[in-house]
Formats: structure tokens, sequence, C-alpha cells
């Protein structure tokens, strides 16, 4: 039989790797970021806009932050329809 004091330990029980996945997400998200900066500039691509309000400055941004604004407070009041009662299984 193992000891208790025999405790197996993990990869991510060390401090110095928990570091490691930080700045790797840190890193991985800067290089996603790259060509959204570098459309802002209008460097990568231009963009063929179809209706005037796409010119608007970061359009996009802001039209999907209204978005997922109005489907979480949808699903709140969708919640109250959908919701049982708290004893209903028993």
């Amino acid at each position: 039989m193992s000891n208790p004091d025999d405790k197996k330990k993990y990869w991510l029980d060390e401090p110095k790797n928990i570091d490691k996945i930080y700045y790797a997400v840190l890193v991985l998200c800067v290089l996603i970021a790259i060509p959204d900066v570098l459309s802002l500039l209008n460097i990568v691509y231009h963009k063929h806009i179809e209706f005037q309000m796409e010119n608007i400055f970061e359009f996009y941004s802001l039209y999907g932050l209204v978005c997922y604004v109005a489907l979480i407070l949808i699903a709140k009041k969708l919640r109250k329809v959908l919701m049982r009662s708290e004893d209903y299984y028993d």
C-alpha cells in the first residue's frame, strides 16, 4: 500500500508551470489581437462596406458587444419562463 506521505506530484502543482501556462495564454492573446490592430490601420485588408453605419469606428466590436448583452438579458428572462420549481423532482 502507498503511504499518505507519498502523494503523487502533478505537473500543475509546481508554481513555475502555472506561470508558463499564464504567459503562453498571454502570448496567444497578443498573437490573436495582431490582425485586429492591423485592420484598425487598414493595413491587412480593406473592408468593402454595404451600409454606411459599418464605417463607424469599431462597428463590428460594438455590434458584437450589444448582441452579447442582449443575449444575456434575453436568457435571464427566458430562465424565468423555463425554470422548474425547486421541488419538481421530489
